[in-house]
């Protein structure tokens, strides 16, 4: 598989569609700093499946869409296409359907990315896989982004091995045993959880046994207890049947006296009726004879008004009429001036044009005299620069062979004592050898201090964590201390309200019987609509009280009737004084509005039902619908309020000093922390200064014993320098004097040249006055045409003023004329506003008798039509009174047909059968005499009794128990599977860390070999291997880089320059890439560090890899011998700012074209 062709539209700054082609060889990117070329690479690796926007240069992978500029919108998509040849079908299964294929990435901003392949859709997951087996991917080693040299250089050995795995292709086999471990650790997990489920559940089946045998029992003693149910519920079916027939004869009578009263109440009502009628008409005349008076009121306001606006109108147009007068007379001016403005500027217009006329010929005869002078004097200037040219050329030839026979003499003396010198140094050098067993003792000292250092580290690193964790504690605890005090502060605040508002409503010496009430929740409500505002009244005790409403101790002999039956008292519910018991004792609290109203004809003298959303029912009818809230009851719910803030309160407090003793004590083991840290910080700084004191004491020997090898070397250089320099200035020195003899003489020239040069000055003389002359005459033709084009602006504005000052004149006229016709017309109108106010006063006194007459009428109406409301309303209340007496009997009807069909149901529910078929389905005979009630009762409560001492039983125990034993079964058998899938995995990661381990050795090999030859071909000689340290299993070891550049002993790369560095780096990225070749490499800006020579030589060595691996190469690149050495160039361009063009030239094409020329 080879890489075709790269194509983006709205990736990053390239917004418009732009491909980038990808042939055999190499392909140079180049372009100024933040144009864009490092977003080609980061769409190459983008398309082939990256999905982490960091690694994108991103906060999130939207980031990677065109984001807009000033000048261009943004974009909501982006795309990258990538065309890879597949001409061998040597692609994963599935893609080897096409010799081309076509892989593309589309985002949508918001939407996330999806893939293609020949248009298909595929997942990302397959898109990486594709480009794994083809021995590349968006993180692949043959992918050299900005910084990754850097990186390489400054990694620990154990970040370097990372380059031998991308080598050996392992990485899969690490993802591998780490989805492996995951399975390993999920399977061990779930077979704990398996062995604690069977251990509950077995415990669980021993419990079910049990359960088992209750139920049995549980069976037999409802048997009996449904027996005692069924003669029970037969019995009171009986009963309310009686009370049902009884009721229906009541709601008879009842229901005859509501249709006689109905009567009544219907001819009252007919009367009101025919009275009402006749209303409306008489309040509809007296309307519209308030209107018509209302209407003439304002009409004769109106005219005062009018009346005083036509004074004020006059007295402005007058004001207008004179202000046109004056605009009239100056408008005549100003015409007058235009007359005499265009009559001056004609005369002065044929003036000028009689002297530009005279003056024509006068600047023809000044041209003509300039140029004759210009002409000689050209001539003269050449003839001087000529005759000038050859004599500088002469004497300067003469003085640089001077110069020249002086440097020569000068350079032979000076390179003899240079020579001397050199060679005294190389003596002394002789005498000072450096000392290698000095350097090694100082290496020993070094990794001893850099041992101390990483323990130091490795002590400074568990302090860290112990105190981050411990800082996240503290943290957490005050959060917890600040909630509890927030709480606290805001139920404080709370409860001062409440209490407030609780002692602003009540009298300071006389507190009200609700205060020492204590209501359960939920029942606020029922409490306060029974007793209602007698809540507010205090209790007298002696003669504390001076109001007139308060409670005393007068408590009744008679205690009152029972409430109905299954009605429970309200005093059940309330904490009360003693004078509140008997009064709380006759309210019962019903089920529900449904069950009060069936309940209310039970009710004796004294009694009401009430419920618990606040709904009332009276022993005499009286009742409250729920929902009205009394005050009552709201003082109650805010007691209860203050009540539960002050129990959360001590919750609280109890909450929030535990909470504050923990974070003390965090607080202290934090500070203890500290002071570790502060120390352990402190021996790692000594440590670490006695480290770099040694790196520096070993950098100084190393460099002694370097420069000293280097000084011999360039002295004995030198030497041989200087000599052959003497030989050189030697013959220097007998040329020049060769040269010297071969000129002649020039002083014939020279006074040639000076007679010429006092003829060119005086024609330079001539030709000033005659240019002078010729300036000041063009000068005055200039400005006398530049007046004659302001004349005619100016005569132009003139006669525009006058034909605008006629127009306005005219249309002045016009206005004066409307301003004294609108005059004459306000000087009429006063006299027609007099004759109108009369007719309107006319009208309205008749309009004012018509109204009086119609409101007599209508008083007399409305008397009559209270009498007979008032007969009505007598009829309807007589009315309400029967209807309500037909209703308590229909309510007590529907009471006992209530308790019917609630019997009935009941039977039904717990019998399911009919009433009449009871007793057929207990199995009694319906001769069989029944026992009395208070017996069945007894014995169906003993039963009751017995079964609740049976405790909870489950009835489905036998059921579960067969489930159980089953699920059992089959969970014993999972924890088989599970056991043997586990040992599986174990063999598996054993296998991957074999496999990788083989693979990782054989690849180290094969870098290394690499290694030693591109170390050898880029640095021009010299020596370097790889070896591995820190960790005996290969899997965990680092990757240390030994080298020895020409003229240098063996040392670890951290000790080479900076270009070293980098060169070495580069010979350690190639050999990994050599060793598994994928069919891009891209480089971006990696040659940055290196000078020309270094360039040369990495450049060659691209060729040569791209011809023997046949990788395709993508480089980024600012340096001109490497862009020199590509076959094609990319030139990336910002002409707009934030936006990306793409430029090319094929520089293997135009190569071949220069050689046909």
């Amino acid at each position: 598989m080879q890489f075709s062709r790269l194509r983006l539209s709205g990736f990053k700054s390239f917004v418009d569609s732009t491909e980038i082609d990808i042939s055999s060889g190499l392909t140079g990117v180049v372009g100024p700093n933040g144009c864009g070329k490092s977003n080609l690479v980061e769409a190459l690796r983008w398309v082939m499946g990256e999905t982490s926007a960091k690694r994108m240069r991103g906060g999130e992978m939207d980031d990677i869409i065109f984001n807009g500029t000033s000048a261009r919108s943004s974009r909501n998509l982006a795309e990258v296409s990538l065309l890879v040849e597949n001409p061998d079908l040597k692609a994963p299964s599935g893609f080897n359907d096409s010799k081309e294929l076509h892989v593309t990435r589309r985002i949508e901003r918001t939407k996330g990315s999806n893939y293609k392949v020949n248009g298909k859709d595929i997942r990302s997951r397959d898109v990486q896989l594709l480009f794994a087996d083809a021995g590349t991917g968006a993180r692949s080693a043959g992918i050299v982004s900005q910084g990754r040299i850097g990186a390489l250089i400054n990694a620990k050995p154990s970040e370097r091995r990372i380059v031998i795995e991308e080598a050996a292709n392992i990485r899969g086999l690490h993802t591998r045993r780490h989805e492996a471990e995951l399975r390993l650790k999920g399977a061990e997990t779930n077979l704990e959880r398996l062995e604690d489920i069977l251990t509950s559940l077995q415990s669980q089946l021993k419990g079910l046994k049990q359960q088992a045998k209750q139920a049995i029992r549980y069976r037999t003693v409802s048997d009996q207890i449904r027996q005692a149910e069924s003669i029970l519920l037969f019995s009171r079916w009986q009963s309310i049947l009686t009370e049902k027939e009884a009721a229906e004869k009541t709601e008879l009578h009842a229901s005859a006296a509501v249709n006689e009263a109905t009567e009544l109440a219907a001819r009252a009502s007919t009367k009101r009726a025919n009275i009402a009628e006749k209303l409306p008409a008489l309040r509809t005349q007296d309307a519209e004879a308030a209107s018509v008076v209302q209407t003439i009121t304002i009409a004769l306001n109106e005219l005062d008004g009018e009346r005083s606006r036509i004074d004020q109108a006059r007295a402005e147009a007058a004001t207008r009429l004179a202000q046109i007068n004056d605009d009239i007379v100056r408008e005549d001016a100003l015409e007058k001036e235009s007359e005499v403005a265009v009559s001056n500027l004609i005369a002065e217009q044929a003036s000028i044009e009689k002297s530009l006329a005279e003056e024509e010929g006068a600047q023809q005869q000044a041209a003509s005299r300039l140029t004759e002078i210009n002409h000689d004097a050209d001539l003269l200037e050449k003839k001087v620069a000529q005759i000038t040219e050859i004599v500088a050329l002469n004497e300067a030839s003469r003085a640089s062979l001077g110069r020249q026979i002086e440097l020569a003499e000068a350079k032979k003396e000076r390179l003899f004592v240079q020579i001397n010198d050199v060679k005294s140094q190389r003596r002394q050098l002789d005498e000072n050898t450096g000392s290698a067993e000095h350097v090694g003792r100082l290496e020993s000292a070094l990794e001893k201090i850099s041992q101390a250092v990483n323990e130091s580290t490795a002590k400074l690193s568990v302090i860290e964590n112990d105190k981050a964790e411990c800082g996240g504690l503290v943290d957490e605890a005050y959060r917890v201390v600040q909630e509890v005090s927030s709480k606290l502060t805001r139920l404080e605040a709370e409860r001062e309200s409440l209490s407030a508002m609780l002692s602003a409503n009540i009298d300071m010496d006389q507190t009200p019987i609700v205060d020492l009430i204590e209501v359960n929740e939920g029942y606020e409500k029922a409490l306060s609509t029974a007793l209602g505002d007698d809540l507010t009244a205090p209790i007298k005790t002696g003669d504390s009280i001076t109001g007139k409403r308060f409670w005393t101790d007068n408590t009744s002999k008679h205690k009152g009737s029972k409430l109905p039956e299954g009605v429970k008292a309200l005093a059940n519910q309330v904490k009360v004084p003693e004078m509140l018991k008997d009064r709380l004792n006759q309210i019962g609290i019903a089920y529900d509005a449904a069950t009060a109203m069936r309940l209310q004809k039970e009710l004796v003298q004294g009694q009401c039902l009430t419920t618990v959303d606040g709904g009332l029912w009276r022993w005499d009818g009286y009742v409250t619908e729920p929902g009205i809230v009394s005050s009552a009851q709201i003082r109650i719910q805010q007691q209860n309020r203050v009540k539960e803030i002050e129990r959360n309160t001590e919750i609280l407090t109890a909450e929030q000093k535990n909470a504050s003793d923990g974070l003390i004590k965090l607080r202290e083991r934090l500070e203890e922390l500290d002071a570790q840290e502060k120390n352990e910080r402190t021996n790692y700084k000594n440590a670490y200064e006695e480290l770099d004191a040694a790196r520096q004491r070993l950098s100084v020997a190393v460099q002694e014993q370097s420069d000293w090898n280097n000084s011999v070397s360039r002295l004995d250089e030198t030497i041989n320098q200087l000599t052959m320099e003497g030989q050189e200035a030697e013959k220097q020195k007998a040329t020049a004097e060769k040269e010297m003899e071969s000129l002649g003489d020039i002083e014939n020239l020279r006074a040639e040249n000076a007679t010429n040069r006092e003829k060119l000055s005086l024609q330079r003389a001539k030709l000033v006055d005659a240019r002078a002359a010729y300036d000041e005459i063009v000068r005055l033709s200039r400005d006398r045409a530049r007046r004659l084009e302001a004349i005619s602006i100016e005569h132009k504005t003139w006669l525009e003023r006058s034909e605008q000052a006629k127009i306005r004149i005219e249309k002045l006229e016009n206005r004066r004329g409307f301003e004294q016709s609108e005059i004459d017309r306000l000087e009429k109108r006063p006299q027609e506003i007099v004759a109108q106010r009369n007719d309107l006063m006319d009208r309205g006194q008749i309009a004012e008798a018509s109204r009086r007459e119609v409101a007599d009428l209508l008083a007399a109406s409305e008397v009559e039509l209270n009498d007979a409301d008032k007969i009505s309303r007598q009829a309807d209340r007589d009315l309400a009174e029967r209807r309500e007496e037909r209703i308590r009997t229909e309510a007590a009807l529907e009471q006992v047909s209530h308790s019917l069909e609630t019997i009935k149901d009941r039977i039904e529910e717990r019998l399911e059968c009919l009433p009449e078929q009871i007793l057929e389905k207990a199995g009694i005979e319906n001769s069989e005499e029944l026992p009395d009630l208070a017996t069945t009762e007894a014995r169906l409560e003993r039963l009751t009794r017995e079964r609740e001492r049976i405790g909870p039983v489950n009835l489905r125990a036998e059921i579960e128990m067969e489930e159980l034993e089953k699920q059992l079964t089959t969970m014993e058998k999972e924890r088989d599977d599970l056991t043997g899938a586990i040992s599986r995995l174990r063999r598996a990661i054993s296998s991957l860390n074999k496999e990788g381990r083989d693979r990782l050795l054989q690849a180290f090999d094969t870098v290394n070999n690499h290694f030693k030859e591109l170390f050898v071909r880029l640095f021009g000689g010299g020596t370097a291997h790889l070896t591995l340290v820190e960790a005996d299993d290969p899997l965990d070891a680092g990757v240390e880089i030994m080298t020895s550049p020409p003229g240098k002993k063996l040392q670890s790369m951290s000790l080479l320059s900076g270009g070293e560095q980098a060169l070495t780096a580069l010979a350690l990225v190639f050999a990994a890439f050599l060793t598994n070749p994928s069919p891009i490499c891209v480089l971006d800006e990696v040659d940055a560090p290196l000078d020309d020579t270094n360039v040369d030589r990495f450049c060659s060595l691209l060729t040569d890899i791209c011809q023997t691996t046949q990788t395709r190469f993508l480089i980024i690149t600012h340096h001109r011998l490497t862009m020199a050495r590509m076959d094609r160039l990319y030139g990336v361009t910002m002409a707009e700012q934030g936006i990306s063009q793409l430029v090319s030239v094929n520089l293997e094409g135009a190569e071949e074209l220069r050689e046909v020329v």
